[in-house]
């Protein structure tokens, strides 16, 4: 329900290249670390978001959503469950047009709230499986 294949399509495919990653860090060892680089092989342009607002895969980090100064299409979320919902509420108000949820990041309510203001929404998947599945 969270993840179906022509929502997941949509997000990968239509509605834009410039991915917010709420959580990349310079860590390789986390997941976003990984995830962000097979997005960029993938033509997607990465926005590290994190509090330290470092530089990862050459692009520029901010600390929030809200100080990045263009355009974001998909917000990617690598934060524990319960900090997910503040961050989708944020995409929403910055205009995104698509929040991703991490494996694991599940909140029923921040779904609903985030689908009601008209985005596209997936949860508890990972784009880095999901895009080499779109042939």
């Amino acid at each position: 329900m969270y993840g179906d294949p022509s929502t997941v399509r949509k997000i990968l495919t239509e509605l834009g290249d410039t991915w917010a990653v709420v959580g990349l860090s310079t860590n390789e060892r986390r997941a976003a670390h990984g995830v962000a680089d097979v997005l960029q092989r993938f033509g997607k342009r990465i926005v590290p978001v994190h509090p330290k607002a470092e530089t990862v895969h050459g692009e520029q980090g901010y600390s929030s959503l809200a100080e990045i100064p263009f355009p974001v299409d998909v917000v990617d979320v690598f934060v524990n469950s319960e900090l997910a919902g503040p961050v989708a509420d944020e995409a929403v108000t910055i205009g995104a047009k698509a929040v991703w949820f991490q494996l694991d990041v599940i909140d029923e309510a921040a779904y609903e709230r985030t689908r009601a203001a008209g985005l596209a929404m997936v949860m508890d998947r990972c784009p880095a499986i999901e895009i080499p599945r779109l042939g």
